[in-house]
């Protein structure tokens, strides 16, 4: 019996496993093959945790960046963005992967501070391409001997060049081309391939391949000319100002033919603009924003081409995209000829400041426009707009100068201000005019005495004692106006006894006793905030009102008119016929008193009332005449 031992087991207790944050991450990378761009194209971003306690920088290397088959096709930023960049399309059908690796350095010692990354960039497949045939060879022999095995090779090269460009696979019978094609220099090749069994003996047949060559831009456009000039007026747009001529050998027609054109320099302000004329491949050069005459009058502007289609160059045998040739360019002169421009008033609204009452011949301002001319025309001034005829102007100097009192209680004066415009005309071909306005800022005088608003009133009788609002205003403003004071003047005996002012001695009227029917006139002297005064007379009518509201046509009230230019005859007349009448309220001495009182009367025409109670008094008109 033989007895095994057991076998020693050893039992590890290990610790929870710990799940880690990734230090790197990269986002998906797609990449469709024939992309237009535009070049260089963004497709992918990657992060390395290493960036969180250095200054990083990352680095791209392998295939498709600096090992065949491509050189220059990927690049990455150097910095710490880690953003992946593609510079020209690629073929899947030529190189469907690229294995790439990505490494991180310490900026300052260029150390790398994790594991590299390696990552395969798929290319993604679209139908570009047509089904194509290869050399296929078939032998009726039994398979899979020596009789039905068969054998290429490449019999001849039209045209022959050392080394040859094209090989084929012994077995496969795939055609490979060795380096790059030229299509400016051979368009077309004829290729001669055997095909032979391994029987014995060896049996062959050929076949002739023909091969067209596709153009693609390997040449860059050239300009004709070494420098461009053209004449451009002053202030105008204008299309077509200048054609620039480019020659190219690669194929007409063609994405690699067809010329772009790009303003390098001088185009600042956007005046220009170029297109290509689809036609001709042309470069057509436009002003499309209107040029300012200045000294010196030329503009230099540097003008760029380059094609639709991305340019390339052969390296080592293999197309390199990753190129940035100097693009051909041209100096362009443009001389901006003088054109005739309208003068100009400097400012174009001019605020003047003037006190009210300035006397005809007074000089206000000089206002000139400035000719922006090169050569400077002789400029003319006219008025062209002075509602009230104020002011005339120098034709030659443009002295304004004041032709009649200017008054900013005119009615042609808006907010203290009168507008004046005029007219500069100069004398070229065609003669061109500016317009200047002044804004004249008529500043107060107190040159106008406060009045009654309303200098009527009538009343219903019962309902006379008031108070009554009384208003007074003044052209002039402020501090030649209100506030107001009003004074009752003692024109009349008694006036005191009749008529009272409101404590604020401003607007309100008080009827001191009850006042029987008829007309009566109350005088005030109104003083503004100067103390300029005006003596004005209120006219109160005390009507029977049997509503209350209306008043009743009771009695009939007569008017004299008298021409007093040695009126005192006619006074005598209107005392004598007013003695006549019944229960006068003012007194004959009274009335005499008044009329010698008021010398503004005598040469002027004056309407006299007279109010009587009970029977109607009828007072017939007197005219006088000297």
């Amino acid at each position: 019996l033989i007895t095994h031992p057991l076998p020693l087991v050893t039992i590890t207790f290990l610790r929870p496993l710990r799940r880690t944050k990734r230090r790197w991450v990269i986002t998906t990378i797609e990449l469709e093959e024939e992309s237009r761009g535009p070049f260089p194209k963004m497709i992918g971003e990657l992060f390395n945790k290493a960036s969180q306690n250095a200054s990083i920088k990352y680095s791209i290397s392998g295939p498709g960046v600096d090992e065949f088959p491509e050189y220059g096709l990927f690049s990455i930023e150097d910095d710490a963005r880690g953003l992946v960049y593609v510079h020209y399309s690629i073929d899947r059908e030529r190189t469907p992967s690229f294995p790439i690796r990505f490494d991180v350095h310490d900026r300052k010692t260029g150390a790398i501070l994790d594991n590299s990354l390696f990552f395969n960039i798929q290319i993604k497949d679209i139908n570009d391409n047509e089904p194509v045939f290869k050399v296929i060879a078939v032998d009726k022999d039994q398979e899979g001997t020596a009789n039905s095995e068969v054998v290429f090779c490449l019999v001849s090269q039209t045209p022959e060049l050392k080394p040859r460009l094209f090989t084929i696979d012994s077995t496969s019978g795939i055609i490979h081309i060795t380096q790059c094609l030229d299509y400016e220099t051979n368009r077309n090749f004829r290729l001669v391939i055997r095909a032979s069994d391994r029987g014995s003996p060896s049996l062959s047949s050929t076949a002739t391949i023909n091969i067209a060559v596709e153009d693609s831009n390997n040449n860059l456009p050239v300009f004709t000319q070494e420098n461009y000039h053209a004449d451009v007026p002053e202030g105008k747009t204008k299309d077509n100002i200048l054609r620039l001529k480019v020659k190219d050998k690669d194929s007409p027609n063609t994405p690699a033919w067809r010329a772009e054109y790009t303003i390098k320099k001088g185009n600042e302000r956007g005046n220009f603009a170029i297109v290509t004329d689809p036609k001709t491949n042309e470069g057509v050069l436009s002003v499309i924003k209107p040029l300012v005459y200045s000294t010196p009058s030329e503009r230099r502007l540097l003008i760029v081409v380059k094609n639709e289609e991305s340019f390339f160059i052969c390296q080592r045998g293999f197309v390199n995209m990753n190129v940035s040739p100097q693009l051909p360019e041209v100096s362009v002169s443009i001389n901006i000829t003088d054109e005739n421009n309208a003068p100009q008033f400097n400012p174009p609204i001019l605020k003047l400041t003037q006190q009210e009452g300035v006397m005809p011949g007074t000089k206000l301002v000089q206002y000139e426009a400035q000719d922006p001319d090169t050569g400077q025309h002789k400029i003319k001034y006219k008025v062209v707009s002075d509602p009230a005829g104020w002011v005339t102007i120098d034709e030659n100097s443009g002295i304004v100068t004041a032709a009649k009192t200017l008054d900013r209680e005119s009615p042609f004066v808006n907010n203290n201000t009168y507008t004046i415009v005029i007219h500069a005309t100069d004398d070229g071909v065609p003669p061109l005019t500016g317009t200047g306005t002044i804004q004249l800022y008529l500043s107060d005088l107190n040159d106008n005495a406060p009045m009654l608003v309303t200098s009527s009133l009538t009343i219903c009788e019962g309902n006379e004692m008031g108070p009554f609002h009384i208003e007074a205003e003044d052209k002039d403003s402020y501090p030649y106006a209100e506030p107001f004071t009003f004074q009752l003047e003692d024109a009349l005996e008694g006036t005191e006894k009749l008529w009272r002012l409101g404590e604020n001695n401003a607007v309100e009227l008080f009827i001191l006793k009850s006042l029987p029917p008829g007309e009566y006139f109350v005088p005030f002297l109104i003083r503004d905030l100067q103390g300029f005064s005006r003596q004005e007379t209120l006219d109160l009518q005390v009507c029977s009102c049997p509503n209350g509201v209306t008043c009743e046509q009771r009695y009939s009230l007569k008017t004299v008119s008298l021409s007093l230019s040695g009126g005192a005859i006619a006074i005598i007349m209107v005392a004598f016929l007013l003695l006549s009448c019944e229960d006068e309220i003012v007194k004959q001495a009274s009335i005499r008193k008044w009329l010698a009182s008021r010398s503004w009367l005598i040469d002027s025409k004056i309407k006299i009332i007279y109010n009587i109670t009970g029977q109607e008094c009828y007072i017939p008109p007197i005219y006088y005449s000297p």
